[in-house]
């Protein structure tokens, strides 16, 4: 499967139809170049707040309630597309509305035959939490495309080891991580994230990022890091792990990734930190023990 990551340099659309059609071109693009399967940043959908007159767009909870009106024009425009291009989508996210005044940080998937599917960010960012009204989600999943199980996780999650081995354990491939940065040390711990999760897993990795500087935006305000293709670092695979990653005027990484390959490869590898993940559940290892130093 040939996978597109995005960097997406946020912008300040005039109108609904002028953010649909740079998407459309965008995607559009990635087809062209052959990917099955494209990946879009976490946020974006903020972008659309810039629709809205300044008391809204630069106030978040403002930003949030009126961003719900446009919820079915994104279904429809990313369903649409999957369709009419023949892509698997995952569409960033979407800070959704599911209780009065209370938001869940959504990435959609939307599928080349129709389906629509998700998965809520777990873990929240300092960020997030400040602004009182996001909450985690309380679910995960795994999902079937063309075959290959791809799992989620939305930015922060992709720095906790448990959740993605739990998609790793129903049988994920490919772990797809929709971020936004604002900071290099934010843009780094998310790399060392994703490559960790696909060390320690064995698995592919795809990470599409915000590019660029939004002032009218307090959440889009500042983006930096590289969209990239990631993989175990291993016999075969690149030294350190990148297959593919945007340098500053990409908009996407292209990789075809052969996940038939990367299983057979185990038989091989140098180390298999999937395999040996059990070594940790040692009774004995489950806790640290303060060692007394001996007397000579």
């Amino acid at each position: 499967m040939k996978v597109a990551a995005c960097r997406y340099a946020v912008g300040r659309p005039a109108d609904f139809a002028a953010f649909a059609a740079r998407i459309e071109a965008l995607l559009a693009q990635a087809r062209a170049q052959g990917a099955r399967l494209a990946v879009l940043p976490e946020y974006l959908a903020l972008e659309l707040a810039a629709l809205f007159p300044p008391p809204v767009h630069t106030d978040l909870h403002a930003s949030l309630a009126a961003l719900q009106a446009l919820r079915g024009d994104w279904i429809a425009l990313f369903a649409g597309l999957a369709r009419r291009l023949q892509l698997h989508i995952v569409a960033g996210s979407f800070l959704l509305e599911v209780a009065p005044g209370r938001y869940r940080n959504r990435s959609d998937l939307f599928s080349a035959d129709g389906a629509h599917l998700w998965q809520d960010k777990l873990q929240l960012t300092g960020f997030e939490r400040q602004a009182r009204v996001i909450e985690p989600g309380d679910a995960l999943h795994v999902m079937v495309l063309d075959g290959v199980r791809v799992g989620i996780a939305v930015c922060y999650d992709s720095e906790f080891p448990l959740p993605v081995r739990a998609q790793r354990e129903a049988g994920m491939q490919l772990l797809l991580v929709p971020s936004c940065t604002d900071t290099e040390a934010g843009a780094t711990r998310v790399r060392v994230g994703c490559l960790a999760r696909a060390l320690e897993n064995r698995i592919y990795v795809a990470q599409a990022v915000t590019a660029g500087c939004a002032d009218w935006s307090p959440a889009l305000d500042v983006n930096t890091g590289r969209a990239a293709l990631l993989a175990p670092m291993d016999v075969g695979l690149p030294a350190d792990g990148v297959l593919a990653q945007t340098g500053d005027a990409d908009a996407w990484a292209l990789a075809t990734l052969d996940f038939a390959r990367l299983e057979a490869s185990r038989a091989q590898a140098q180390v298999a930190n999937d395999r040996d993940w059990p070594g940790q559940w040692q009774p004995r290892l489950r806790r640290a023990r303060l060692q007394q130093a001996s007397g000579t």
